[in-house]
């Protein structure tokens, strides 16, 4: 007859265990002897194996007592049942790993890859962090909204960078986010922010044609809110002809009465 300890001892358990599966009903507990101890038999190690190989093959203690007592049709079909659940638990996890796996990444959560290379790319070209950070923030809400959009806005950005007076601007912005609304340098900047407006090809109009007034009102707000000459930006910006941040629109020409 063996002591707990001897029990767990066979079984590759801990006294733990052997106490823990006491207790959910899957092996009986014996009396004491004459000493106060409990004395376990051979069959009691037998069937602390079979629930300990149940239990290391996943099968959740809740099942363990019924496949115990399972004929092996039954048996088969719990096992089958038990496996398909593991595996959905195992793709579940896979996912799990890949989203942790993004938020080490950086960039690449919540973004296509193709936004992640244009990120890239606008430090490649010496574009400050911060800048860089801000985009990436405001192309995240874009890709919530518009996924399937993704693709040409990128491609219509990468062809920007290509046009030295764009990061020309880019280099400009963090000083510019210092600028008050009264600084002069602000009409010399504007200037040259609209002379590339005015060279943007028809096809990127159409691309910001998708944008929600909504989308488009969230994003400026961004803008309006983190530089504190946004509003006199956007007032010299349309006194060339042109209306908006986001979604830049030509400014329609007064009438005269």
């Amino acid at each position: 007859m063996l002591t707990i300890s001897q029990l767990a001892a066979y079984a590759g358990v801990t006294v733990r265990a052997v106490r823990h599966y006491h207790a959910k009903g899957l092996l009986p507990e014996p009396g004491r002897d004459h000493s106060g101890y409990r004395r376990y038999d051979a069959a009691a190690v037998v069937e602390l194996i079979r629930i300990r190989t149940l239990a290391e093959a996943g099968v959740p203690l809740s099942r363990v007592r019924d496949l115990m007592a399972a004929d092996e049709e039954e048996f088969a079909a719990a096992v089958e049942d038990i496996d398909r659940r593991l595996r959905a638990e195992i793709r579940d996890r896979q996912r799990h790993r890949e989203r942790i796996a993004q938020l080490a990444a950086g960039d690449s959560l919540a973004l296509p890859p193709e936004a992640v290379a244009y990120l890239d790319r606008l430090r490649e070209i010496g574009v400050a962090e911060q800048i860089v950070e801000a985009e990436r923030d405001s192309w995240i809400l874009v890709a919530a909204q518009l996924p399937e959009q993704m693709p040409v806005y990128m491609e219509l950005k990468r062809q920007q960078l290509d046009d030295p007076r764009t990061v020309a601007v880019y280099h400009d912005f963090p000083a510019m986010l210092e600028w008050s609304p009264d600084d002069p340098r602000l009409v010399e900047f504007v200037d040259r922010l609209v002379a590339q407006i005015n060279d943007v090809p028809a096809e990127a109009w159409e691309a910001d044609s998708a944008f929600g007034d909504d989308l488009a009102a969230l994003l400026d707000s961004v803008f309006l809110d983190s530089v504190p000459a946004a509003r006199r930006i956007m007032e010299l910006i349309e006194e060339r002809g042109w209306t908006g941040w986001t979604k830049l629109e030509r400014r329609e020409p007064a009438t005269r009465s």
